[in-house]
């Protein structure tokens, strides 16, 4: 099926680049867009702020401090430089980027529904993709840290296509001949292949099924999609809708210009059915299993002959139903940056080009795009705006400087931030869209968003109950707003005793057989997570010193599954694997800090003693640590092949501490790493990417390089006091304090 021919909005035109002094981030309670001010009146009315510029890779002309000899200078000159980039509701923004699979699906779905994508838009999106071109053979890869493969080839060799950029431009060139090494567009996974038939370049033929007619099943048959993971079923709703319409864009001259340049082979030859289950190796992380590809013969050969187009319809029509829910319970923000392009699509298809469903789906569109010195790009979420802002609130609790004058403010606006994004309801028709309890909860990045996270639930937690019982600070969240967050966290529990991230394990693992998107893995179910696991025990031991009768039974015998789970999940070499930041040094932070809160540490705990021996195990001889995105993949720790990282000896260090482990000198070498790399503002650079999804897609936390080294000078200062530990007399070529010698 394809849309009819319609007036098709023009081609951008590119520039070299924008003017960065005319971007400003704008921040609506929680909600953060770019604009760009091409008005000279504009720009002035709107002076672009230090975070703006900071976001810009521009001069922030924020003055040198005072160089850190002690953990307290340190975590002082970082909170000095952090408390500038805090938007005006009271959060820290940052760019959420890391995989190269988002932005092509955006721009793709601006192309097929006639969306103009404006000038300054596409100069920006072609600027980032050059600069994410792999800088050897210039192709893209899952993420930006990745290899070149297939998929992100293919996907964003299109998006640039499709913004204006020429084919014969030197990067498209050099691409173009990756990709075709690689076999062409025929051989990439199954999303690559969705969106290129949506575009009208490749055959529907060659996507393999995703039949509508599932969301059919009973709620007990074991497949049924309500129990598969959140991420995955949202983004296999829209799909299903559209896969079965077998929509497609019309023909036009781009269309046909890249079924000429993503294939080997003439596009009139390629048999597309016969291609469905072609895979570049690279791309073939998980690899499908017998039975996947037995059911998908059986769709493809026998479906259409023994499903009635009665049931068809009705499928299509509970899809549609389903879709409209999640666009009204997030307000069309939706849950990711995958399924929001794809509701766009179903909702352009149902209800034509001019329904208010479009129109939002367009605005909403702009919550997930950032601009950063390289260009624009697509973050991973709408923000991580509660994620970051709890995590803030911790770490200068943990410094002891909540009372200091100077961060107060900060403070206080931070606090009233996560007051406002509390999710005070339930979402409508929670039973009828399988939708989890989230009375009293927080998500990971807005309320508009509003799905509840175990993890964030619990930071949010132990960053208000800290900050309230803070002298000098108000009560915003009386007691029954708590005792509601806690009764929403005690529903994540699964029978393991581990808690999961969105909602406790619906299906058997055995579900992965049925996991068709092979660039991922663990994606089918939720799983235990020991960060999720760990965080609520931590929240839950916090939530007893001040309220020690409510639910007191229950939330003892959770704990104690939950620590058992804990416990179990410890490798026999110490490590716990990290399923959302890299890899094992983020999963000591949390699993150490658990296992403190009731009580066992180094000196007690086997455990404990086995994970802080792991982590020394891996301590360079710089004093730092280092983990490559390799361990997410192979579950074994690989070093970063650029060295010590700020993020992770932070992490480690963290953990050490948590653990009471009794040798200082390994946590000071870590810490004076960390302190000789701050520069000459407080600020820390960028490094190695720190976060992690589905064991093999990388995303980034620009905001983890001031939070968690602030944390760790700030616990080590509050355990052994703030002494020397640098002198700091030269400066080196990058602008950092060169220590001359520890103290």
């Amino acid at each position: 099926m394809a849309i009819a021919k319609a007036q098709l909005p023009s081609k951008p035109t590119l520039s070299e680049s924008t003017d960065r002094s005319r971007w400003r981030l704008l921040n609506e309670r929680g909600r953060q867009t770019w604009h760009y001010l091409e008005d000279d009146e504009d720009a002035k009315e709107w002076p672009q702020s230090t975070a703006d510029k900071w976001y810009l890779g521009l001069p922030t002309n924020l003055p040198d401090l005072p160089p850190a000899k002690t953990p307290l200078d340190a975590v002082r000159n970082g909170l000095d430089f952090y408390k500038e980039l805090q938007l005006p509701p009271g959060n820290w923004a940052c760019e959420y980027g890391g995989p190269m699979f988002l932005l092509p699906g955006a721009v793709i779905t601006w192309t097929v529904t006639n969306t103009p994508i404006p000038d300054h838009i596409a100069t920006e999106i072609k600027n980032y993709l050059f600069a994410r071109a792999n800088p050897e053979d210039g192709g893209w890869g899952l993420h930006i840290e990745g290899e070149s493969t297939v998929f992100g080839t293919a996907m964003n060799y299109a998006a640039l296509r499709l913004v204006g950029v020429d084919a014969e431009h030197p990067v498209m060139i050099k691409a173009r001949g990756t990709l075709h090494k690689m076999g062409g567009a025929k051989m990439g996974p199954h999303w690559a292949k969705f969106w290129l038939s949506v575009l009208g370049v490749c055959e529907w033929d060659i996507v393999n099924p995703c039949p509508p007619e599932l969301w059919l099943l009973p709620d007990w048959v074991p497949i049924a999609p309500w129990r598969w993971w959140i991420h995955m079923r949202q983004v296999f709703l829209p799909m299903s809708f559209i896969w079965s319409r077998r929509w497609t864009y019309p023909e036009t001259q781009i269309v046909r210009e890249l079924r000429q340049e993503l294939f080997v082979e003439q596009h009139a030859s390629i048999n597309w059915g016969s291609h469905r289950n072609s895979i570049y190796e690279k791309d073939n992380y998980h690899k499908k299993s017998w039975l996947l590809l037995a059911l998908f013969w059986i769709i493809v050969h026998l479906w259409p002959i023994i499903i009635p187009r009665f049931l068809k319809k009705r499928a299509e029509d509970w899809v549609w139903k389903l879709v409209q829910m999640e666009d009204k319970n997030t307000d069309f923000s939706n849950l990711g940056p995958v399924n929001g392009p794809m509701n766009f699509l179903v909702c352009y298809i149902q209800e034509g080009p001019d329904a208010y469903s479009v129109q939002r789906h367009r605005e909403r569109m702009h919550d997930f795009m950032w601009m950063n010195k390289e260009g624009m790009l697509m973050n991973g979420t709408n923000g991580v705006q509660n994620w970051d802002t709890a995590f803030t609130i911790q770490s200068v609790m943990d410094a002891g400087l909540a009372e200091d004058p100077k961060y107060k403010p900060m403070l206080m606006k931070a606090l009233e931030f996560l007051e406002d994004h509390q999710l005070r309801e339930d979402v409508d028709d929670q039973s009828m869209c399988y939708r989890q309890q989230r009375r009293g909860a927080w998500g990971f990045s807005n309320k508009d968003q509003g799905y509840a996270v175990s993890d964030c639930i619990s930071e949010a937690i132990k960053a208000i109950l800290l900050l309230q019982r803070t002298p000098g600070y108000p009560t915003l969240l009386e007691d029954q707003r708590i005792y509601d967050a806690v009764d929403t966290l005690l529903t994540y529990q699964n029978p393991s005793g581990g808690c999961a991230s969105y909602e406790p394990t619906r299906g058997s693992e055995k579900l992965e057989m049925l996991n068709a998107a092979e660039v991922f893995g663990r994606i089918m179910i939720e799983y235990d997570y020991p960060e999720c696991t760990t965080a609520v025990v931590t929240a839950l031991s916090l939530f007893t010193e001040y309220y020690p009768d409510y639910r007191a039974k229950e939330i003892k015998n959770f704990k104690a599954r939950a620590v058992a789970y804990i416990k179990r999940a410890q490798a026999p070499n110490g490590s716990w694997y990290g399923s959302w930041g890299i890899c094992f040094s983020y999963a000591a932070i949390f699993a150490l800090e658990s296992l403190a809160s009731i009580g066992e540490v180094y000196s007690n705990s086997e455990y404990s003693k086995k994970g802080c021996e792991f982590l020394l195990s891996h301590q360079l001889p710089d004093g730092g640590w280092s983990e490559s995105y390799r361990g997410c993949e192979t579950g074994v720790w690989h070093d970063h092949p650029s060295g010590s990282q700020v993020v992770m000896t932070a992490w480690v260090c963290i953990a050490l501490l948590e653990a009471h482990y009794p040798n200082r000198e390994p946590i000071e070498r870590g810490l004076k790493l960390i302190m000789s790399r701050q520069q000459k503002n407080g600020e820390w650079l960028q490094e190695a990417i720190e976060g992690v999804f589905n064991k093999s897609c990388m995303i980034s936390y620009p905001n983890y390089k001031f939070v968690f080294p602030i944390k760790a000078l700030g616990m080590y200062a509050r355990r052994y006091g703030d002494v020397e530990l640098l002198q700091t007399e030269k400066v080196n070529g990058n602008g950092k304090h060169a220590p001359l010698h520890g103290t």
